[in-house]
């Protein structure tokens, strides 16, 4: 750029035109000067909006993918099943634990059919396999599922709902990609049900999915309303397409997760038995209304015998009211009694100061029938023994409160031991199998009782009995197996949730089928 001096006539430079010069120059200049300024920061503009953009695209797709791995089963990706570990992290660890924001999966839209309620029955865990049932025949039918009612009129008179033992909002948005759940009927569909105008029943028992297509999707069409009566083994074990067995498993092990007062609890009972070394659950199923159900009185007095009985006639939905107890015991169909249970546990080579947890009510015949056992082992425990009164002041009379607590121990054990086969013994196996085939010994009962009678007998030496009873268990350890499928009799092939084997992540182990 080129300046001129402008002069006068006399030849002397012009003041004010050289004043004016020198301002046009600043001017310039500054200008200039901004405008390079200008050049210097549009770039780092972009540069700093480009990494803030990638930053935050690479950090959503982490926490998605960890998201993911939450919500799905261990056979469609490796994620933490659910199962509170924190109990189990070092105290360093829990110090900086963080827990990551969930971003749930998309939410799944489809057309809606028709509004599914259902009302369990039972107890805690018989109710629990149902509503994973009962989730999977909603998404399957496409329908909107209601948050299940839980069974308040069964011999435990337990008026827990189901945001009482269950987290029911992590309920509904976890399977927000499989299935619309609501906690009620909207205003509209509900006054439709109380002018009456839905559909009751109750499906038949052990059913293909083929029943609920043909037979409750009309139903659902039809009325818009239709509503489950009763949920107890409603679907069958075996024959269901891969991804509903899937779905079964996803809400059992993730969506069915327990308040956090239940879970805090659990935690503090472990934690106590942590303290002390390893522990045993015993699943000791020895309460009155088992052995008036059943019909097993072994070992009972006369006056306990007639008590029973009066009481399994009280209950009309109890339909087997003339019982042989002992040929029912022969037959390995009775749980085996708190003196049989102390004779296993010692043939099976256990410690005598192990730590016994009960997971199970009040044990019919008291400190008289719990002698045998304690005599053997005398580190036996329970959570009202563990905690203060004032800890379960809040759970008392909520029995399945109460058994939601002896879940989680049980799941947590070094070994789970299950003295009859009922619905506790069975979804904790399978779960227990679902956190990496962790140790449950099913017992052979029908074995069992042979082996100690011939042994109270003298037909058999101390040796020989632990020798039989060790052998005949070496393989009932919870290992990976197929379940034995009995196509004309569901009620006697293997539990589903006991061994969800299409869930599984299998280990090296080849399979067994016995």
């Amino acid at each position: 750029m080129v300046f001129r001096w402008v002069k006068d006539s006399y030849g002397r430079g012009n003041h004010c035109d050289s004043e004016g010069m020198e301002m046009e120059l600043k001017v310039l200049v500054a200008d200039k000067i901004e405008k390079q300024k200008r050049l210097i920061i549009r770039p780092r503009i972009k540069v700093w909006m480009a990494r803030v953009i990638t930053t935050v695209v690479l950090w959503t797709s982490v926490v998605q993918l960890i998201a993911l791995g939450k919500l799905l089963g261990p056979s469609l990706f490796k994620g933490m099943p659910y199962c509170f570990s924190s109990s189990i992290a070092s105290p360093a660890a829990e110090k900086f634990l963080v827990p990551a924001k969930v971003v749930l999966p998309p939410k799944r839209i489809y057309k809606n059919n028709g509004y599914l309620m259902v009302s369990c029955n039972g107890g805690l865990n018989q109710m629990r396999s149902a509503i994973c049932d009962m989730v999977a025949i909603a998404r399957h039918l496409n329908a909107t599922l209601i948050v299940p009612e839980l069974d308040k009129t069964s011999f435990w008179d337990d008026s827990s709902d189901f945001k009482d033992i269950f987290d029911v909002d992590h309920f509904i948005a976890s399977l927000i990609d499989e299935v619309r759940i609501l906690k009620q009927l909207p205003p509209r569909v509900k006054r439709r049900v109380e002018q009456g105008l839905s559909y009751s029943l109750s499906p038949i028992s052990w059913s293909n999915i083929s029943y609920y297509e043909n037979q409750i999707l009309p139903m659902l069409l039809k009325h818009k309303v239709v509503h489950l009566n009763r949920t107890d083994s409603r679907l069958a074990n075996n024959g269901l397409p891969t991804q509903i067995q899937k779905l079964r498993c996803r809400v059992n092990f993730n969506a069915l997760r327990f308040t956090s007062q239940i879970e805090e609890l659990g935690r503090r009972v472990v934690k106590i038995l942590r303290e002390k070394g390893p522990f045993l659950v015993l699943h000791l199923r020895y309460e009155m209304d088992m052995l008036a159900f059943s019909g097993c009185a072994h070992g009972c007095d006369t006056r306990e015998v007639e008590e029973l009985t009066r009481m399994r006639y009280a209950y009309p939905q109890w339909k087997e009211k003339v019982i042989n107890s002992e040929l029912k015991r022969k037959d390995g169909l009775c749980p085996l009694t708190p003196e049989e249970t102390a004779l296993t546990l010692a043939a099976l080579g256990k410690d005598h100061i192990v730590q016994i947890y009960i997971a199970a009510g009040e044990i019919y015949g008291g400190e008289r029938r719990m002698a045998s056992l304690l005599g053997e082992f005398p580190n036996v425990v329970r959570k009202e023994t563990l905690l203060e009164p004032s800890d379960l002041m809040y759970f008392q009379n909520h029995s399945s409160q109460m058994a939601a607590v002896d879940y989680l121990v049980s799941l947590e054990s070094d070994i789970f031991i299950p003295t009859y086969d009922g619905n506790m013994a069975k979804v904790v196996e399978g779960h227990r199998r679902f956190l990496g085939f962790k140790k449950t010994i099913s017992l052979d009962r029908r074995l069992l009782v042979h082996l100690i009678d011939q042994y109270s007998n003298g037909l058999l030496s101390w040796d020989e009995f632990s020798t039989v009873v060790k052998e005949a268990h070496a393989y009932r350890m919870g290992s990976p197996k197929r379940r034995v499928v009995i196509t004309d009799r569901p009620k006697e092939e293997d539990y589903f949730y006991a061994n969800p084997q299409e869930c599984l992540q299998l280990l090296d182990e080849p399979l067994k089928s016995t």
